[in-house]
């Protein structure tokens, strides 16, 4: 199985290419410059409660048709939505406003593209998630950059002291979730502390680490729709220390031709799974300005894992992996005035690279192409 995973990891992206439509060139992460967040004020808020239960499914969001009616975020709307709160591990809390620059708007209206027809369910027919039994691959880059978050979520390293993460992982969108205030992030780790043995194949062991603070933008708790926004379904966690793995670098999402065979990849910790890593990879089906939507077999427990896409280097002939979403997890969304469900990832749009880039760096200096 070992042997059939490395296959997959490494031959995936050149699928894009067998029908001879594409050339590597259009499978390239392509430089852009990003828009500039700059912090204007920060004033503080009462202390959350944490009360708040953990929901990893969303009712009556908006889907697809309901993001084509959506009018364009002006940029008053924009600064109000990428403004975000950050809480400290003492249970406090502050309210950062932003200003957003060298922003070019599109007037056009929200787009989505469809690809294929739709199914239900988490799991769509035979099961194709692998749960990583190996050390060797659980240990090296890129399945040691999935950690396990305390509240029951997954995530990324995407630093030396930052996980990317879901916003539902920590706030409901009314208040911060029981034990967010305490919350700690689960390294991957092959030794137990006492006697030093291995664990057994298959079952990671986990470092635990406290978080310093979180980050999430407010478009998260009510956007351009009035209501919670899986658009903005995103956080970022800072470590209280720095661990010394290979992370894996942001990158700005790609629309979907531009990736091979239109693939993507996470790692998390399905809780059907219990105490596995588990890996998938599918095509995405339909895509808006903000969401992929995707038949991804995953589990509630993967909500927060950081997808990524395999392109080459510009002018290089190295394949680089980097982060171009989020994944959301099992939502119930609006279409034509129904509910249907989807597994749905949260895009990394310029805008959104250009905040967590600011979360990670404290600057906008570090952030000017993504």
């Amino acid at each position: 199985m070992e042997h059939v995973l490395l296959l997959l990891m490494f031959f995936i992206p050149m699928l894009g290419l067998a029908n001879g439509t594409e050339t590597e060139e259009d499978f390239t992460w392509h430089l852009k410059k990003v828009p500039q967040i700059v912090s204007e004020r920060t004033f503080s808020l009462d202390s959350p409660k944490f009360e708040a239960k953990t929901k990893l499914e969303l009712n009556s969001v908006c889907g697809i048709e309901c993001q084509r009616k959506l009018p364009v975020p002006s940029l008053s709307d924009l600064k109000d939505i990428l403004s975000y709160e950050t809480v400290f591990e003492n249970g406090t809390r502050s309210l950062t406003e932003v200003n957003v620059l060298a922003l070019m708007l599109d007037p056009a209206e929200n787009t989505t593209t469809r690809t294929s027809s739709r199914k239900k369910r988490q799991i769509y027919g035979t099961d194709s998630r692998f749960s990583i039994y190996d050390k060797r691959f659980m240990t090296n880059f890129p399945f040691n950059t999935a950690v396990k978050i305390s509240t029951g979520c997954s995530g990324i390293l995407v630093s030396p002291k930052h996980v990317l993460t879901a916003a539902h992982c920590l706030h409901n969108g009314k208040d911060y979730v029981k034990g967010s205030k305490k919350l700690r992030v689960g390294l991957m780790k092959t030794k137990s502390k006492g006697n030093g043995r291995k664990r057994k194949d298959g079952v990671p062991a986990f470092q635990w680490t406290r978080v310093k603070s979180t980050h999430i933008p407010r478009g998260w708790f009510k956007g351009v729709s009035g209501d919670i926004a899986l658009d903005y379904d995103y956080a970022v966690l800072e470590l209280k220390r720095p661990h010394k793995r290979k992370y894996m670098e942001l990158g700005i999402s790609p629309t979907i031709k531009m990736m091979p065979g239109s693939m993507i990849h996470f790692s998390g910790f399905d809780n059907d799974r219990s105490g596995q890593l588990v890996y998938r990879f599918c095509s995405i089906s339909d895509e808006s300005n903000d969401l992929f939507y995707q038949y991804c077999d995953a589990e509630s427990g993967s909500t927060g894992s950081g997808v990524y896409l395999r392109l080459k280097e510009p002018n290089k002939k190295k394949w680089k992996r980097k982060i171009i979403a989020v994944y959301s997890g099992h939502q119930w969304v609006d279409v034509n005035g129904e509910q249907q469900d989807y597994n749905v990832a949260v895009r990394i749009t310029p805008l959104k690279y250009a905040q967590i880039c600011f979360w990670i760096h404290g600057n906008d200096e570090n952030c000017t192409q993504g």
